[in-house]
């Protein structure tokens, strides 16, 4: 398997809405993605072009306890945000770009993007026959101290 250093990204559907925007104020959101930007200093994480950003929550999953843990949020440009997101990406109709930027970001062929595409799907599918999915984001209170609804 190979380590691309951008990838997919897909949440089991049972922690579909479990992010920290429906669990956070809007003005500590803004205290969480303020942050990721300036660790950023203006560039995205991954591919470090200076761009607009977006803030997003990396999740690590523990299929055998059926944990979703927060890891971090860091700051990254559309494009890549679009990959970590590709199911959405598709759906509004910017999956060719998707793939474009995935393959220069990762100096991988077509071919290849689209085993690490199945091989994400095939991951996500076996996660999303785990039932019973806990959501752990001490991450987030150790870090900034913040009082959840």
């Amino acid at each position: 398997m190979n380590e691309y250093k951008l990838t997919f990204e897909m949440v089991p559907e049972e922690c579909w809405y479990s992010n920290l925007r429906s669990v956070l104020q809007p003005k500590d959101w803004d205290i969480v993605r303020r942050d990721a930007y300036a660790r950023a200093g203006g560039r995205c994480c991954i591919c470090g072009k200076s761009a607009r950003l977006e803030a997003h929550e990396k999740w690590s999953y523990d299929d055998n306890l059926a944990l979703q843990k927060l890891e971090d949020v860091v700051a990254l440009c559309r494009n890549c945000h679009e990959i970590k997101h590709i199911n959405r990406t598709y759906l509004v109709g910017r999956g060719a770009e998707a793939m474009e930027h995935f393959m220069a970001v990762n100096g991988c062929s077509q071919t290849e993007y689209h085993e690490e595409l199945k091989r994400t799907n095939e991951e996500y599918l076996r996660r999303n026959r785990v039932e019973g999915w806990v959501t752990d984001i001490s991450w987030l209170e150790k870090r900034f101290h913040i009082k959840l609804r």
